[in-house]
């Protein structure tokens, strides 16, 4: 990688780990659909406008916008109501470390759905690791980092974001959308559809703090917004692939930034459960192997 894609690399990696930082400071005074709704609204407004001023319309297939609100649904509405309804009830740092289990549920997800996508021995074993180590993370065994409600919640957002890539990859990948417009087209449907359920959840009225104003500003403008044109420029410069191994620095960066500013506790299962998480993706996906330079 180029310096340039190093360091977005790493800024990418650490919106996205202190995402869950402001999420649980947000749910201090917002609900979880007023939380959602304003982080949606905000990030739509960054990517219209960058696809405004680069030139760039929205998709006029009717089909391609109703795959979008499946898209929507998965990648965006239902689980961030499910990472902050899950915020309310567990750390931080827990909700960072088990959205590690995000790739692993996907390379699942897709080998079952996908015909094209073989089941190997490789992926068995890596998934069954891995959910040893999701097990270890969650420790049933303590209490001392929420409630479980709250840890599953969150892993249900892990596994809304695997189902999410496998419909875009059976359903949208196809259509040759430009990465941009996709992005733009999901988060302006993410905002009507949480516009249209956000009177049906509980309503109280918002304490808009310092920090839950921070926290929301950024959430939308820079983990939704800013965060989707680098992910795609990432994508763009080095493949999905490669791009997708931000996945590895993320947790890490969660317990960080959730031990600096809220001095969240961190327990050695979280620690070793991670590790075995990434251990057993590194292994599915034969990355070891991929940056094991050729013998001559």
């Amino acid at each position: 990688m180029s310096r340039v894609n190093v360091a977005l690399f790493i800024l990418l990696a650490f919106i996205w780990g202190s995402s869950y930082t402001f999420i649980k400071i947000a749910v201090d005074g917002l609900t979880p659909a007023q939380l959602v709704l304003g982080r949606v609204v905000l990030g739509a407004v960054v990517l219209f406008a960058v696809l405004t001023a680069t030139k760039g319309k929205l998709p006029r297939n009717a089909a391609v916008w109703g795959h979008t609100v499946v898209t929507a649904l998965l990648g965006m509405v239902v689980p961030f109501l499910l990472l902050a309804w899950g915020e309310q009830r567990t750390s931080a740092a827990m909700a960072g470390v088990l959205i590690a289990a995000t790739p692993l549920l996907t390379l699942a997800a897709v080998t079952t759905a996908l015909p094209a996508e073989k089941v190997t021995w490789r992926k068995g074993v890596g998934f069954a690791v891995g959910f040893v180590g999701v097990v270890l993370v969650i420790g049933p065994w303590s209490t001392s980092a929420g409630s479980l409600a709250g840890q599953l919640a969150v892993l249900g957002a892990a596994l809304c974001y695997a189902l999410q890539t496998v419909y875009v990859k059976k359903m949208l990948a196809s259509k040759g959308v430009p990465p941009l417009v996709s992005a733009t087209t999901q988060v302006i449907t993410a905002t009507v559809l949480q516009a249209i359920v956000t009177p049906f959840f509980p309503w109280k009225s918002p304490h808009f703090s310092a920090g839950v104003v921070i926290s929301i500003l950024l959430l939308g403008i820079v983990g939704t917004g800013l965060a989707y044109l680098i992910y795609f420029r990432l994508i763009g410069d080095l493949g999905a692939a490669n791009a997708s191994a931000v996945n590895y620095l993320v947790p890490i960066t969660a317990v960080l930034v959730s031990l600096i500013t809220l001095g969240e506790s961190i327990s050695w299962n979280m620690v070793v459960g991670t590790l075995i998480v990434l251990a057993a993706l590194a292994f599915a996906e034969n990355r070891v192997a991929a940056l094991t330079p050729a013998r001559t």
